[in-house]
């Protein structure tokens, strides 16, 4: 994801008419945010509650089990930020801006992660040679082949919203074809949620309408207008839409996590999350928040995606590992300690010079 933007005035054609560009450091905030809370959901929840590690915590996880609603945010965020970062890019250049951002430090992820969980996952997490390579294609969910890393199911869901990105680029962005397509895609996600649709047909739909979630894309695009052009009447509603669709899918897939986990997940406090995603949101549309960025804030935004990689089976292992001899609360910190070094280190050792390079070598493909 990327969170810079351009700023100053715009032109009645969306161009902006000065070439000052201000990072939303507010934006890396909250993504370090949503990945911590889904590190501590996975580590004080859902690996005891799912019976994947002995270690518990009685009192947190009644907190930590909200926190996979921090995956909720990464694809609001995700509308917003790579909606402005596409605006005024050719599609080819968006394209390797894409996978120069997503594919090294996914590429060292899957990696340890499957070299970990072979050696030391005591047969928990197979790991196959033909899954790993169809997971290094980040496309392995086309052939139905299982993810190496139980997180990594948001990737493919990230992909083919960057797909839709990329045909508005091909096409061209404008503001008149961004909310046309916003009103045509919330059409569509009612459609698939009415069930009129074949089951055969809804699910092929679905591959791109992505109806689960759509509302977080459509509302964080819709968020990005804003922030561009000011806020408008058609672009409130297309939000409050959105956010109407978020808490009642929201309170239905916190049913599911509560009947997977034998629990009850509030649907109150869900809603209230929801509620807070959707206003900090706003507010940074509103450009609001901008006093609040700090510089370092990018600094704790770059480990976010490697963090949110690496931690999960690999964590989940070491969990089992340790838990009988190191004491409980000592070992997460630990972890959470151990996996955000891990974060840094792919990402100063991998990304920083992978990057560059990489796009240097695919630049001249995408022209």
């Amino acid at each position: 994801m990327e969170s810079d933007s351009s700023s100053g005035p715009v032109s009645e054609t969306g161009r902006h008419r000065t070439p000052r560009r201000d990072r939303l450091y507010e934006i890396d905030a909250l993504r370090i945010t949503a990945a911590v809370s889904v590190v501590v959901y996975h580590y004080v929840f859902s690996a005891y509650a799912g019976g994947v590690s002995k270690v518990g915590f009685p009192v947190a996880d009644e907190i930590a089990r909200f926190g996979y609603l921090g995956v909720d945010m990464f694809f609001m965020i995700s509308g917003f930020v790579v909606l402005l970062s596409a605006w005024d890019r050719r599609p080819g250049a968006f394209l390797v801006s894409r996978i120069v951002r997503l594919y090294p430090a996914f590429w060292v992820a899957v990696t340890i992660t499957a070299l970990v969980s072979v050696t030391l996952g005591m047969g928990e997490y197979p790991v196959t040679l033909v899954q790993y390579l169809a997971n290094l294609t980040m496309f392995n969910s086309l052939p139905d082949i299982p993810n190496v890393d139980v997180v990594y199911w948001t990737l493919w869901a990230e992909i083919r919203f960057y797909a839709l990105i990329f045909v508005l680029a091909w096409i061209g962005i404008t503001r008149g074809r961004v909310i046309g397509v916003l009103w045509g895609w919330l059409a569509l996600t009612f459609l698939l949620q009415s069930g009129v649709l074949p089951a055969s047909v809804h699910s092929v739909a679905d591959l791109v309408v992505q109806s689960q979630f759509s509302h977080y894309f459509i509302a964080g695009m819709a968020l990005c207008m804003v922030y561009r052009f000011g806020l408008s009447a058609q672009l409130a509603v297309i939000v409050l839409i959105s956010f109407g669709n978020a808490v009642y899918r929201g309170i239905e897939f916190a049913g599911k996590v509560g009947t997977r986990y034998h629990t009850e997940i509030e649907s109150v406090v869900v809603v209230a999350i929801i509620a807070a995603i959707f206003i900090v949101l706003f507010l940074v549309s509103l450009r609001v928040t901008q006093r609040l960025g700090r510089p370092w804030f990018a600094v704790a935004g770059a480990l976010t995606y490697p963090l949110y990689l690496i931690h999960a089976h690999v964590g989940f292992i070491i969990f089992d590992r340790l838990g009988g001899s190191v004491q409980r609360h000592v070992l997460l910190v630990g972890m959470v300690a151990l996996m955000c070094l891990a974060a840094y280190a792919i990402n100063i050792a991998v990304e920083r010079p992978l990057a560059p390079l990489l796009k240097r070598l695919l630049t001249p493909v995408a022209r």
